[in-house]
């Protein structure tokens, strides 16, 4: 009993520190990657994430990403809870992607498959997403919306998501034997 409260305390733990550097690395790094389209910023904030659902699953990943996704949208950015929900959306997508493709098989081509699959889940899912809500929210007409779908919004969120999932696995590669490790003995308690 008291290993498992332990083991639960010191993942809530880790949960946390994930939130809050995802929370840090989104304010030191914030870079546009297309001139034309100033509003589109990369940032790291999936990486921990990322890290959060390969280390503990999915629905661990979902968790951190909520609260990321909820100080970033009141505290850090002036989208407001649209921006909540179609982070949340989209992100959650490729942490589900990522997070079961694992959770199923533990084995790096997994994850390589997980996360690759993740990528363009968020991609796809950013395309509706950007046609209903920026249009409806935003007040952006629908034209200019689609034609910015191809030049601009499907690469950023390829080239974003395909980083980030990059980042996310180089970290944690030596690591995939210890997760493996603690999965097993958090499943035999």
């Amino acid at each position: 009993m008291q290993a498992t409260t332990k083991s639960n305390v010191t993942k809530i733990s880790v949960m946390a520190m994930l939130c809050a550097l995802s929370v840090v690395l989104v304010l030191l790094i914030r870079v546009p990657l297309f001139p034309a389209a100033p509003y589109l910023v990369y940032d790291m904030a999936d990486v921990p994430v990322l890290i959060g659902t390969i280390i503990y699953g999915p629905v661990a990943g979902l968790c951190i990403l909520l609260v990321v996704s909820t100080i970033q949208a009141f505290l850090l950015s002036p989208d407001g809870w649209v921006g909540l929900v179609m982070h949340f959306c989209a992100s959650g997508a490729m942490v589900l992607a990522a997070g079961l493709f694992y959770r199923y098989k533990p084995k790096v081509g997994w994850l390589v498959v997980g996360l690759v699959t993740g990528c363009l889940a968020r991609t796809t899912l950013m395309v509706p997403l950007n046609l209903i809500f920026t249009v409806q929210f935003y007040g952006n007409p629908y034209e200019v919306v689609r034609d910015a779908l191809l030049p601009f919004i499907i690469p950023f969120n390829l080239i974003v998501s395909s980083v980030n999932c990059t980042i996310a696995f180089l970290i944690t590669l030596p690591l995939t034997g210890y997760i493996r490790r603690l999965r097993s003995a958090n499943a035999a308690k």
